[in-house]
């Protein structure tokens, strides 16, 4: 009697934990991170020496943190909206006004209203002051609703029409802010003005929670508003994780591929369009509170101009629009460039070549901003961290995925010889009874087969054969975005000659200067770079093309 050995059998599992682990492992990471934030400001730092710990300070001041991750958040809403569901907005800072108004009516004393509300709050002086986390969800709601109000007229309308209506609303919510201070004789908003001291960050008077005193009551302490903050962005990363994964994320992907395809594939157009508005604009009240409370003290109608909009969006393409860990990245590295990062590459590229860039280059913020777009979208289009299905678009396949392609088509072509060699008399019957019938018939056949193949400038004597696979899609884009690139740089570097040559080298500031040439060069060189590109592309598409008697005898040789 033989016996045989069973192979162990591995846990099935194991590979549920796996996948568990690597779905829902991100938390744990996330909150290691924001506590070596936190524990790096609140105890390292302190005690580290005055070299070190002026270096960390200077580049990276808390500060600085708790601003970028108000801005992540902002980056989060948007890319709902844009990398998700593909509807260009660039109104967006319509909510993160709201969310900061609201917490100057919910968090504030202003105009001197007569009302005394206290819900929750450590602040004990006379107007409306209620818990910070019950404003989160009441601006929250507001902004949604708002973005649901914006986005029903939009719905009819794509690309830059759509981009054109979210602008409109964008400035219409923000004028209205600014001419609120006298509506029927009430101040709404105070004008011009805003409202300040707005209560800070805080859950309210419990002091039996057992957590610090400082997490507990209003506080100012920038070290602490980093586990706030890095508490509201663990919750705007936990949603838009799990709404993508789920139905409404995948119809937002429907709709953002092929809005036509998604309807008749029964994906409720009107409803999946009004959430994405409403899910990033309650992002945007989250951030808009944060802002307020967290960051400025106060809110006012200066904040919330068309400059930001393009920058949360800048935000979203850098750092891979649909991909929400590379939105949030994008967001960080930019907020901090713009806030701190470029003062502090100012100061150290003064500090090695005396060029006095400590002051000029956080001038330029936008137009080096803009640069940076420029060439992303030259040689990095799809973003820092591209989202995954387009990666694997990008991505070449493996040689075993093409070798059982390969086999597969081989399998499929044997089929097809053995069935054109079984039928292969009748048609030949059916071709001499056509020949019969009718000999032009055959001749004009073949003709109009030639003239499929062949393309369709060859068709016309005197021009060269063009491949138009070959050509680029976007032909007619890239040579007008080349015309636009390098226009604008040479019309750069022009004012710059001409305003040095004109006022003088010891009344001109060269740091200045040079930074406008600079950047005038650079839009030059990406121009020239983008038409070598092109026209590369279009001298392959027009090479000429070898007959096949040519490709023998050159064999033959």
């Amino acid at each position: 009697m033989t016996t045989s050995k069973t192979a162990p059998q591995v846990s099935s599992h194991l590979p549920n934990v796996r996948r568990t682990l690597s779905r829902h492992g991100w938390p744990i990471g996330y909150v290691v991170f924001i506590l070596g934030l936190f524990l790096l400001y609140h105890s390292l730092v302190p005690n580290l020496g005055a070299g070190a710990a002026g270096s960390i300070t200077s580049w990276l001041p808390v500060s600085v943190v708790n601003e970028s991750l108000m801005w992540v958040i902002m980056a989060l809403g948007l890319n709902v909206v844009v990398g998700y569901a593909g509807l260009l907005d660039l109104g967006y800072v319509a909510f993160w006004a709201l969310g900061g108004y609201t917490a100057g009516w919910l968090m504030a004393a202003p105009f001197n209203w007569t009302w005394d509300v206290n819900i929750m709050s450590a602040v004990a002086t006379k107007g409306t002051h209620i818990n910070f986390w019950f404003v989160i969800i009441i601006a929250g709601v507001l902004c949604a609703l708002l973005g649901v109000i914006i986005g029903a007229p939009t719905l009819r309308l794509r690309g830059d029409y759509l981009a054109l209506v979210t602008l409109g609303f964008g400035e219409m919510i923000t004028q209205f802010f600014k001419n609120s201070n006298d509506i029927a004789g009430f101040n709404l908003a105070g004008g011009d003005g805003g409202i300040s001291i707005v209560d800070p960050v805080g859950t309210g008077p419990f002091t039996s929670l057992g957590v610090p005193q400082k997490l507990l009551n209003n506080t100012e302490d920038n070290v602490y508003k980093i586990i706030v903050l890095g508490l509201l962005v663990g919750v705007c990363l936990f949603i838009s994780l799990r709404i993508r994964e789920g139905r409404l994320g995948r119809a937002w992907l429907a709709i953002r591929e092929d809005e036509l395809a998604a309807s008749m594939m029964g994906v409720p157009l009107v409803k999946a369009k009004l959430s994405a508005y409403a899910v990033g604009a309650f992002f945007g009240g989250i951030g808009g509170v944060a802002n307020a409370s967290a960051i400025t003290g106060a809110v006012s109608p200066s904040g919330f101009d068309f400059g930001k909009s393009v920058l949360v969006l800048l935000m979203v393409v850098l750092g891979g629009m649909g991909n929400v860990w590379g939105v949030a990245v994008g967001a960080f590295l930019l907020s901090w460039l713009n806030s701190n990062g470029l003062a502090q590459i100012g100061t150290q590229l003064d500090s090695w070549f005396n060029t006095g860039l400590q002051e000029e280059l956080p001038r330029y913020n936008y137009i080096i901003l803009g640069v940076l777009l420029v060439l992303m979208m030259l040689f990095r289009r799809e973003g820092l961290i591209p989202e995954k299905r387009t990666k694997a678009l990008m991505t070449q396949p493996s040689r075993t995925e093409m070798e059982s392609v390969g086999a597969d088509i081989t399998e499929a072509e044997a089929i097809e010889e053995t069935y054109e060699a079984s039928t292969a008399g009748e048609d030949a019957k059916i071709a001499a009874s056509a020949a019969d019938i009718s000999p032009s018939l055959a001749e004009l056949e073949a003709q109009m087969v030639v003239a499929d193949d062949a393309p369709v400038s060859s068709l016309r004597t005197g021009y060269p054969q063009v491949d138009q696979r070959a050509l680029p899609p976007d032909l007619n884009g890239r040579n007008s975005a080349s015309n636009v690139l390098g226009g604008f740089g040479l019309i750069l570097v022009l004012v710059a000659v001409l305003k040095f040559s004109l006022i003088g080298y010891f009344s001109y500031e060269v740091p200045g200067f040079v930074i406008v040439l600079v950047i005038g060069l650079l839009f030059i060189a990406a121009a020239v770079l983008l038409r070598m590109r092109t026209g590369r592309m279009i001298r392959t598409a027009t090479a000429p093309s070898k007959t096949a008697p040519a490709q023998d005898e050159e064999m033959a040789r």
